[in-house]
């Protein structure tokens, strides 16, 4: 080995170290990069192939452009420039990089396709393997009902407090110490200079289970080392990924107080490779990360966070997870079954669309009885004209075990037509000018699923008032009060009706379904039951042969 090139390798090794150094102590910066590479097998070939180039291009001696053609007709492009004579070894691996970048960019893409299929078929296999069937809804818990809607809350939490360097950050769904559940912000910092040298001071909870006199706590006063809204090495994100750097964190950060402290955590969010047919992953559950005041990082197991004191009654499992899911199960009876030409679309569902303006999005997270939180996906059969229920599915947000309810032959209504009742219920009420109707809940009476919407100000300053909508027979029931709202969710009768009386008419229970006419507005006409058996057929007639036979008949 010569002399020079001795010193061309320490010279470029010292380099290599000091790029490693910087890119390990800025890892974070890199997390997504690094990440991908080892969970991703398009990521994987990209990244791969392209930083192999790199370092060997690197580590390579200045190229003799005049001895190879090739090189010296990539070169002689560039030979020529206004600020005079460029060195053509350094344009040569430039164009080499270059190719390989293009080259590895098509092999990743292209192996993507079959790999991206695969992870939603594996993906809904074990969704359906883990899925437990159930014959009836679960049981709401009354008094933890989402009465106030996100906009409401983040409107009158924003309007109640007062800080000059600080703001509320995003909203989540946290549990209160009282078991109540809640808006949850953390109060971080405002504008570029007090987020790179301000903490984040606290959290504040805005109770979202009554619409009257709507109890807002700021727990201000407990500065966070680490936190939302702060730069750089301060903030959370940078500090997570340096905890943990093999997990990624896809959800808001929960902010909660426990014993008057405040907490916030971050469920975590790993990927499984599989082997066969071709390697592929699927996101997993890797715990919970728990950020105490003083900057302490927790990074607990799935069972850890469920055993944690701390973190008794709170969400564990990750929203990202759960919503990945249940877009997967569209592949659960193969890949080509989906397929928008030669798929048969057999048994084919997909997550049930809301409009635009709804203020939420599924998963919908709900208190069942005994304070356990779960995310509730409502799934419709596939096709641009289906907006009928076919399945809802329930995560439960603490262990992440899944069970589904089927309708079956049972037309359910799904949320954006529930939607369109309540404002059909009231064609007086100036719908986008004045008031609007937002977030859409599942709730669960007596064994069957109704849709809570809620009517607000375009301003949303206020709930006007409530309306369930019944997903079976389309009744819809006004309520305007906190009261009436769990007295409704208990199944008592509100207002001395008997309106959200769910059970059986007498001589139809023995009913399976019900054929249901209703008029353009979405007003039920009639409500034909069908019994086990009976095989019902439509039949169109003229109207103008209805009336000639009805005027026979009665002469």
């Amino acid at each position: 080995m010569s002399a020079s090139l001795r010193r061309h390798l320490l010279k470029r090794g010292v380099g290599f170290v000091l790029v490693l150094a910087v890119v390990y102590v800025l890892r974070p910066l890199f997390h997504p990069i690094f990440y991908d590479m080892l969970n991703s097998p398009g990521a994987l070939i990209f990244w791969t192939l392209t930083l192999l180039t790199v370092t060997v291009l690197w580590f390579l001696p200045p190229l003799d452009t005049e001895d190879s053609r090739a090189a010296a007709a990539v070169a002689a492009l560039f030979e020529e420039t206004d600020r005079g004579e460029v060195n053509s070894s350094v344009i040569v691996k430039l164009a080499l990089v270059v190719g390989v970048i293009i080259v590895a960019l098509v092999l990743a893409g292209l192996y993507s396709v079959p790999a991206n299929a695969l992870e939603e078929r594996t993906l809904a296999e074990q969704t359906m393997a883990e899925g437990e069937p159930v014959e009836n809804f679960p049981e709401m818990n009354a008094d933890n009902a989402r009465i106030v809607p996100r906009s409401v809350a983040d409107v009158q939490s924003r309007g109640s407090v007062s800080y000059r360097q600080y703001r509320l950050g995003t909203s989540d769904i946290a549990r209160m110490e009282d078991g109540r559940l809640a808006w949850s912000y953390p109060i971080q910092p405002d504008g570029f200079r007090n987020m790179l040298f301000e903490n984040q001071q606290g959290v504040l909870l805005s109770d979202m289970t009554s619409m009257e006199d709507q109890e807002i706590q700021a727990f201000d006063d407990t500065p966070f080392s680490v936190g939302e809204g702060m730069l750089l090495h301060r903030g959370s994100s940078w500090n997570l990924r340096k905890s943990d750097f093999w997990a990624k964190y896809n959800d808001d950060a929960i902010e909660f107080v426990h014993d008057g402290k405040p907490y916030m955590a971050y469920p975590k969010t790993g990927h499984e490779w599989h082997l066969t047919p071709i390697p592929h992953t699927t996101p997993t559950w890797e715990g919970v990360a728990l950020i105490h005041p003083d900057g302490t990082i927790e990074n607990l197991s799935p069972e850890e966070a469920r055993n944690s004191e701390v973190l008794e009654g709170q969400r564990l499992y990750p929203l990202y997870n759960t919503n990945r899911k249940m877009e997967s199960l569209g592949y659960r009876e193969g890949i080509i079954n989906q397929m928008g030409t030669i798929g048969s679309h057999e048994n084919e569902v997909e997550v049930a669309s809301l409009p635009q303006g709804a203020g939420n999005k599924q998963p919908f997270v709900v208190d069942l009885k005994s304070e356990r939180m779960s995310y509730v996906t409502t799934m419709e059969p596939y096709g641009a004209d289906t907006r009928g229920l076919d399945e809802v599915w329930f995560i439960d947000s603490r262990t992440g075990e899944p069970t589904y309810f089927e309708s079956k032959r049972q037309t359910l209504t799904g949320p954006e037509r529930a939607m369109g009742i309540v404002r059909s219920q009231d064609s007086q009420t100036g719908w986008g000018d004045n008031f609007v109707v937002v977030e859409p809940i599942p709730v669960f009476v007596d064994g069957q699923l109704w849709w809570h919407s809620k009517v607000v100000p375009v301003d949303s300053t206020d709930i006007t008032r409530h309306v369930f909508v019944n997903s079976a027979n389309k009744e819809a029931l006004t309520v305007t009060s906190t009261s009436e709202v769990k007295a409704f969710l208990r199944g008592e009768d509100v207002n001395g009706t008997n309106d959200i009386d769910t059970e059986p008419a007498p001589g139809e229970d023995n009913v399976e379904y019900y054929i249901v006419i209703e008029d353009e507005d979405g007003t039920v006409i009639q409500r034909i039951p069908i019994g086990p058996g009976e095989e019902p057929s439509v039949k169109y007639v003229p109207a103008e042969e209805t009336a000639q036979n009805e005027s026979q008949a009665s002469g």
